[in-house]
């Protein structure tokens, strides 16, 4: 049990995180708190908090993802309800944080919609924002608060080191904006870096895969921060085994895997694809090229660390 340092620490979980979260707590030998979130009649989402948090240090976990807006509104009225009930310092735990993709003005007109959903997780009573691989950093600074951006990629090299790392390992970005962390993760394993890059030779024409790097007769590691629709990843992979790669295995933090992605992982000439649990997997998606690696110890050591005022820094090691 923690030391109290603060008020006493209380964790809450939305429908979405439940697992994670009592990984979480079982992690740092707390009780999950008591919440029912459910619904009316008329669909509004109905939130009851059945313990006192006045004066506490109180940390709600909940991804926004798949059904993204429900799961939104549900931690917006958690955040609310804990503020209104006088908690001393509210942390919005978000493993994944949904809307941060649309980060900027594609066209004219458009919203920023993650800059909007900073707003509103502030008005609602966040304190302080911890989450994992925000598709683009830049994002922490739409908050007004401190936002702790966790990286998933150690948890994947750590697991693939217990698994055990091939001789032929090549990482592989599968787009120019994941090279950053594939050239990070690279460096972990002193293994070479290669990148496809994609090119659209003109509208609705399908795309041109180009290989930079030597992948004949290597083991190729796709990373990425997601999956969604898993057209980058599945195309990446037909690509690298074009180009004479003997195994491609894809891993990445958040499992979106929205609308035909099953079916194209499936389809895939991926051979694995290891997956963190930022987002719970509902049954049927749960295929047997899936693997999933947990992250609560990481989350649960960056909970006791905001909650002891020490730094979260040493967790970007």
């Amino acid at each position: 049990m923690l030391n109290q340092i603060h008020g006493a620490i209380k964790i809450f979980a939305g429908n979405s995180s439940k697992k994670l979260a009592q990984a979480i707590c079982d992690k740092l030998d707390l009780e999950l708190g008591k919440l029912e979130v459910g619904k009316f009649s008329d669909g509004e989402t109905s939130i009851n908090i059945k313990e006192s948090v006045r004066g506490c240090d109180v940390f709600v976990i909940q991804s926004t993802s798949m059904p993204v807006n429900d799961n939104l509104m549900e931690l917006l009225l958690i955040l609310d309800a804990c503020k209104r009930a006088s908690a001393g310092r509210i942390t919005a735990v978000i493993p994944y944080f949904g809307y941060a993709r649309q980060d900027r003005k594609a066209r004219a007109r458009d919203p920023i919609s993650a800059k909007l959903v900073a707003d509103i997780l502030q008005a609602a009573g966040a304190s302080r924002v911890l989450t994992m691989d925000l598709h683009s950093s830049q994002l922490q600074g739409f908050f007004n608060i401190p936002v702790d951006n966790l990286m998933g990629m150690p948890a994947l090299v750590k697991y693939f080191r217990k698994s055990g790392v091939p001789d032929d390992l090549t990482i592989v970005s599968p787009d120019t904006g994941s090279v950053v962390r594939s050239r990070a993760m690279a460096a972990k394993f002193d293994a070479p870096l290669a990148i496809i890059d994609k090119r659209r030779p003109q509208a609705n024409v399908m795309e041109v895969m180009n290989v930079v790097g030597d992948v004949a007769d290597r083991t190729c590691l796709m990373l990425d921060d997601m999956i969604d629709t898993g057209g980058t990843i599945c195309q990446g992979a037909a690509a690298l085994k074009e180009h004479g790669a003997k195994e491609v295995i894809a891993c990445c933090t958040h499992a979106v895997l929205s609308g035909p992605a099953i079916d194209r992982l499936n389809e895939s000439c991926l051979s694995k694809v290891v997956v963190l649990d930022t987002i719970e997997l509902p049954s049927e998606k749960q295929i047997d090229k899936i693997e999933v690696v947990s992250i609560s110890d990481l989350f649960a050591e960056a909970i006791e660390r905001v909650y002891t005022d020490l730094p979260v820094s040493k967790l970007y090691d």
